[in-house]
């Protein structure tokens, strides 16, 4: 479905240093350093996939969806989705593919969302009946009921993010391309999105590529994850491993009655006590949790404990910590 080679692409960014001397030296020679977005980038996708690309900001997460959705003309390397080459083949290619940045709109502000959608349906030459049933269908899923009526600068931004999703669907793409769609959104809208990804890549077998620094979106929708960080491919794998990798490390709540004295934990790290809690952070690789629970009750009267995985967040901030970005 989606292969990536060797793939690279730098930036000249301009550059000075502060001051009135310099912004002045600046208008007749500008220094410019070389950023490299894209360091010989490798992967593939098979069809049906949910792929989460992650990286640190700057990693080149967007840089490579860019390529990927023919936005962009990599400096090396081959890149082709369904057979096609994104840059190459713009017009064929781009009526196969639905993308949605999250800090970019393909919603004409002031006119009711069913407008664009209209519009969309033109530009992408969408058969009145198949265009009626996918318009229905996403209207419903999204719950788009009480807004598609609505100036799109009227709505607030969950409430667009779920009309940017339905206007990139509607032409029934067989890869969907998200570049943070779910950033800025509320509890609800995020889970009304990520419940809507699942669907139709379960019922219609879209490949989805989702970029995004919530790692609970993540969890919730990817079995496989790319991580990207300097420009260059770090990890490419399943996070049932990194789980296994750092799913050793867990925190233990404890709560028990008043105790004057701070505990002492071998084999564990406390990150915070009180003369009624503590909180301890250990790797059940190196300690018995058993054991450690039979030597707190020793010291102190247990009422309550709370043993939790570490989050998935700190698990991918480990990993970054791993490759140093």
């Amino acid at each position: 479905m989606i292969t990536v080679h060797g793939l690279s692409k730098s930036y000249q960014v301009a550059k000075r240093s502060s001051g009135v001397k310099q912004a002045v030296k600046a208008l007749f020679k500008r220094d410019y350093k070389v950023v490299e977005a894209l360091n010989d980038i490798s992967f593939s996708i098979e069809p049906g996939e949910i792929v989460g690309y992650i990286g640190p900001n700057g990693a080149g997460k967007s840089t490579t969806i860019k390529v990927m959705s023919g936005i962009l003309v990599p400096d090396s390397g081959l890149c082709t989705v369904m057979g096609y080459t994104p840059w190459k083949d713009r017009v064929a290619y781009v009526k196969n593919i639905g993308v949605v940045f999250g800090q970019r709109s393909q919603l004409w502000w002031d006119v009711p969302v069913i407008d664009s959608f209209d519009l969309l349906r033109d530009i992408y030459k969408v058969p009145e009946q198949e265009y009626r049933e996918t318009l229905a269908l996403l209207t419903e899923t999204l719950e788009l009921q009480e807004i598609i009526q609505m100036p799109v600068r009227q709505l607030s931004l969950g409430q667009r993010m779920r009309c940017e999703i339905a206007a990139s669907l509607l032409h029934s793409p067989s890869v969907l391309f998200l570049d943070e769609p779910t950033i800025g959104l509320d509890a609800v809208s995020k889970i009304a999105v990520r419940r809507f990804i699942r669907t139709i890549n379960e019922e219609k077998g879209v490949t989805i590529i989702l970029t995004t620094h919530d790692m609970n979106d993540i969890e919730a929708l990817a079995n496989r994850i790319i991580l990207i960080g300097k420009g260059k491919l770090l990890y490419d794998g399943s996070l049932s491993v990194i789980r296994n990798q750092f799913g050793t490390k867990k925190t233990i709540t404890v709560l028990y009655n008043h105790q004057s004295v701070p505990l002492r934990v071998p084999g564990a790290v406390i990150e915070s006590w009180s003369p009624e809690r503590a909180v301890l952070s250990v790797d059940t690789a190196e300690v018995v949790i058993s054991e450690l629970l039979i030597g707190l009750s020793a010291q102190v009267d247990l009422l309550d404990v709370t043993i939790d995985t570490l989050p998935i967040e700190d698990m991918i901030v480990q990993l970054y910590k791993e490759h140093q970005i």
